[in-house]
């Protein structure tokens, strides 16, 4: 089994083409998107699979 891979709000801001406020603003705002992961006091990230699913569902549109 492999580890998960996780990204940081600056590749998830590039990932969707949006600004590093606006993945803050969905991860407060909306229901439906992933939750970040804390990994430590000063690390915060969001598992790949589950935006994988988010995007899979359509939501990311």
């Amino acid at each position: 089994m492999t580890a998960p891979t996780f990204l940081t709000v600056r590749q998830v801001a590039e990932r969707h083409a949006v600004s590093v406020p606006t993945v803050w603003r969905w991860a407060r705002e909306r229901a439906d998107f992933p939750k970040p992961q804390r990994l430590g006091p000063a690390a915060t990230r969001w598992r790949l699979a589950d935006l994988e699913a988010w995007e899979k569902r359509g939501a990311a549109s």
